[in-house]
């Protein structure tokens, strides 16, 4: 009796209850929680444009016929009356590789339910990506204002260099901006106890986004700054 019952108090009601029911009790599948599945989603929505962009500018980079400013020239600054080619684009790689470590540790802590090394951690990882998106304020500044780099022409070259960088390297910064917004509110309701009943999931499903983030730079700084 107590089996059947188990039975008809598992069973699904039909039609539209049914399925009301279902979206009311927060069924999972695969015991995937609903928040990770659904940054997982959205990062793979935004892989697809990130990989849109850079087919794209691969695919004019190899195909214009004018000749296409070279990176480690554009990009050098002069230090000390010496020109270092991409000295801030690897400086801002280091910074954010750097942050990816400090996400990871972050996670770890939250975990093992450290809430003050955990919200430390994610300050720092926060601090980390606005010292990038600083330097990518510098960076543009010095391509609009000293080398007259617009999105619609560019003097050093073939004009699609400027609208290319500044699309590609513009969405992935407004991605920083929004990732350095996203960990310090995550942080400071961490460091403010709201996670202790719940659990501490909700640093993973930032520290994924923010490894995304990483990630694409990764990818950025092969094909556009290194080719």
């Amino acid at each position: 009796m107590a089996h059947d019952a188990a039975i008809a108090g598992d069973a699904q009601a039909p039609g539209v209850k049914g399925l009301v029911d279902d979206w009311a009790g927060d069924k999972q599948t695969f015991q995937v929680p609903w928040g990770k599945a659904m940054m997982w989603i959205f990062l793979l929505s935004d892989t697809f444009i990130f990989t849109c962009f850079l087919t794209g500018y691969m695919n004019v980079r190899a195909s214009t016929r004018v000749q296409w400013p070279v990176p480690a020239e554009v990009f050098a600054l002069t230090v000390g009356g010496t020109t270092v080619p991409l000295l801030l684009i690897a400086i801002m790689t280091f910074v954010l590789i750097t942050s990816s470590g400090t996400m990871a540790m972050a996670v770890n802590m939250g975990y093992r339910r450290d809430r003050a090394k955990t919200a430390a951690l994610m300050f720092v990882t926060a601090a980390f990506g606005a010292m990038f998106v600083g330097m990518q304020a510098f960076e543009w500044t010095k391509l609009i204002v000293d080398e007259g780099i617009r999105p619609w022409g560019n003097p050093l070259g073939a004009p699609q260099f400027g609208s290319f960088f500044f699309m590609i390297t513009g969405f992935h910064g407004a991605h920083v901006s929004i990732g350095v917004i996203y960990l310090a509110v995550v942080g400071l309701k961490v460091l403010r106890g709201d996670y202790e009943k719940r659990g501490y999931e909700i640093v993973e499903i930032t520290g994924l986004y923010w490894h995304f983030v990483d990630l694409v730079w990764v990818f950025i700084f092969a094909f556009f700054y290194l080719w």
